[in-house]
């Protein structure tokens, strides 16, 4: 189902975030042995927020209970099947939305990008199993690291599976930039400029890790 590839997000978000300098080494945030400036990340999922981890930490907590390791590739799903009906099903406040299964919570999650960060909305599951039946591969993607994000704002039809720190990112621009009620022609050119990265070619670890240290 669609075509996948390796977004090039983070080299085309360099006006959303600035870019670490050069160093020789960090810190693992989960032992404090150093680290290369590219090095992989692990989503601390009680917190969910993402950690800068050393190989030896990816090993031995990649795939433990408290954490993930992040999942880079990015699937353009084109022949994603949501009709008009579901989605209203769905019962979500705005045409911009990612999903992903928490193991916290025990079940498929629904956040929304806004002004004030991202918001949790209560997720209608009879629409959810309709959705899961129609796309049976919601099925195959990896709790609490992956996401199913959608965009159907201005007439969009936009799927895509992708790591959950893309659509925090998301969220990260609209934060920053959102302005009165409709948010400005500024937030909406970068929400456009977001969705074209992720057609884009591959990112390395080390544009990876100069977003998120």
């Amino acid at each position: 189902m669609g075509e996948r590839a390796r977004g090039n997000w983070a080299a085309k978000l360099q006006r959303f975030a600035t870019a670490a300098p050069e160093r020789e080494s960090d810190r693992c945030e989960l032992c404090g042995a150093p680290v290369m400036a590219e090095h992989a990340h692990l989503l601390d999922v009680a917190h969910r927020q993402l950690r800068c981890a050393c190989e030896a930490c990816v090993r031995a907590l990649g795939e433990s209970a408290g954490f993930r390791r992040l999942r880079p590739d990015t699937e353009h799903l084109s022949d994603f099947e949501l009709s008009d009906g579901v989605w209203e099903g769905l019962q979500l406040p705005i045409d911009l939305v990612f999903f992903y299964q928490s193991t916290a919570d025990g079940g498929p999650v629904a956040l929304y990008p806004g002004p004030a960060g991202a918001m949790t909305s209560a997720l209608s599951r009879d629409a959810w199993a309709r959705l899961m039946e129609a796309n049976p591969r919601l099925g195959e993607f990896s709790p609490d690291v992956e996401a199913l994000l959608i965009n159907r704002t201005k007439g969009s039809r936009r799927y895509y599976r992708v790591s959950i720190d893309r659509c925090y990112a998301l969220v990260g621009i609209i934060r920053s930039e959102w302005k009165g009620l409709s948010g400005g022609s500024e937030v909406w050119g970068s929400i456009e400029r977001f969705f074209a990265t992720l057609d884009a070619p591959p990112v390395s670890d080390r544009q990876r890790s100069a977003i998120h240290g």
